[in-house]
């Protein structure tokens, strides 16, 4: 039996482990937190999961909260301006009226699960399982000794010492800072939109100049609830949430900057309370891809995983389903090679055939990160006269891949358009 060594619990590593585990391999897991200590902390995320994520989850039994959580059925996309329709108040207020406003259902519904909920439980089901977990904050040094005890170590946690050892690929990565900074709460009371009041869908407002707000209803530790999301352009009147401690003030701040920026959200929040004291976060990271091989200072090899190797910005959602995706496609590849040596050739292989479907996802995000070009606002415009147009989008946050046929490319873009605006009945 292969023995593996998985160093973080997030979505990639707890994925990866039960993946694992159901096939018979011996894994051990290191988290730097217990379950309880999960269950009862900040929130860490922001998240909603699409189609093929799910997918991935139901295959190894962990879909344990899928009958409690608000199923997501429907994406919006809100264009804000100054002389858009509510713009009077505007003027008069500092707030912003809709440019463009329009709904599309999903496919298939998706899911929001408050990873405090979702880890915890996750940690919990792996050892009730039969594995092995080691709650301790793993250092370079620790996985120079366990490299000789295991037959693969793989690193998944993405945040602090170990991230040094998987060296930056200049080449995939044209961010060298933070594009956004980024502000969470999780909140109780949220109305429903008045115009789809049964309808749980995911609501992208898009500031220019600004930032973009985003609305995801979840489940939380306390139930039901909503995620207020804002990603505001560093030095921007957003990048105001780095120096509040105050979980109160910072769901003010959140509600104050709504009522200016996008006041048809601000209006169905009026009574909103976060759910718990653990319910706000706010911080920034330069959205980075990285080389997957690390290397140990005794000679062995680490091998990089979900935000380690492939860290995008928030802004399109995909982050818990890339991260699925890698483990889904990382548990294949381990299985495929049976008993051969896990060396550098097999990592970068590994990391590869994630990369297939991560350039999707990673060239999109960049692509909203920046400043839209014509042709984009062309297409998200068009998309509230044209049906068709809005649910190919909305498709797109469950397959990033079909962009590359009509979005990137002006030409691509206006051909598209015009073959959907001809299809339109007359009259």
């Amino acid at each position: 039996m292969r023995k593996i060594l998985i160093v973080g619990a997030g979505q990639s590593g707890l994925q990866l482990a039960h993946g694992l585990q159901a096939r018979g391999y011996d894994v051990t897991l290191m988290s730097n937190r217990t379950a309880d200590e999960i269950r009862t902390g900040r929130v860490m995320s922001t998240q909603c999961m699409f189609h093929p994520a799910l997918r991935y989850e139901r295959d190894l039994r962990l879909g344990f909260w899928e009958s409690r959580a608000p199923r997501i059925e429907g994406l919006g996309v809100s264009i804000a301006a100054p002389d858009a329709p509510g713009g009077a108040w505007a003027a008069e207020a500092g707030g912003w009226g809709r440019a463009v406003d329009w709904m599309a259902r999903l496919d298939e519904y998706a899911l929001s699960v408050d990873q405090r909920l979702k880890m915890a439980g996750w940690l919990d089901a792996f050892t009730q399982r039969g594995g092995r977990l080691v709650v301790h904050g793993a250092t370079v040094s620790d996985l120079d000794y366990f490299a000789r005890q295991y037959d693969l170590v793989l690193v998944a946690a993405g945040k602090g010492e170990l991230v040094s050892m998987f060296a930056r690929d200049a080449a995939r990565s044209p961010y060298d800072t933070p594009q956004r900074a980024l502000a969470v709460a999780y909140v109780h009371g949220l109305e429903g939109r008045p115009e789809h009041p049964d309808l749980d869908a995911v609501r992208c407002n898009l500031v220019p100049g600004v930032g973009e707000l985003f609305v995801i209803p979840t489940l939380t530790t306390s139930g039901r609830a909503d995620i207020l999301f804002w990603e505001g352009l560093p030095g921007g009147p957003l990048d105001v949430f780095q120096g509040i401690k105050d979980p109160a003030e910072h769901l003010s701040t959140t509600l104050e900057l709504m009522k200016v920026y996008t006041p048809w959200e601000y209006d169905r929040a009026t009574k909103v309370e976060l759910t718990d004291a653990g319910g706000t976060l706010a911080g920034r990271y330069a959205p980075t891809v990285r080389k997957p091989v690390g290397r140990l200072p005794g000679g062995g090899l680490a091998l990089g995983v979900g935000d380690v190797v492939v860290a995008n910005d928030p802004i399109t959602g995909q982050g818990a389903n890339s991260a699925a995706r890698c483990a889904a496609d990382y548990l294949d590849s381990i299985v495929e090679h049976g008993d051969k040596p896990f060396d550098a050739d097999w990592m970068q292989a590994t990391f590869d055939r994630y990369w297939e479907s991560a350039r999707h996802v990673t060239r999109w995000t960049n692509t909203m990160l920046a400043p839209p070009p014509e042709h984009v606002v062309n297409l998200l415009g068009a998309a509230g006269e044209l049906p068709p147009v809005a649910r190919r989008i909305a498709a797109g946050f469950t397959d990033p891949a079909d962009f590359e046929d009509f979005f990137y490319d002006p030409a691509k873009a206006a051909a598209y358009l015009e073959s959907v605006a001809g299809a339109r009945p007359a009259g």
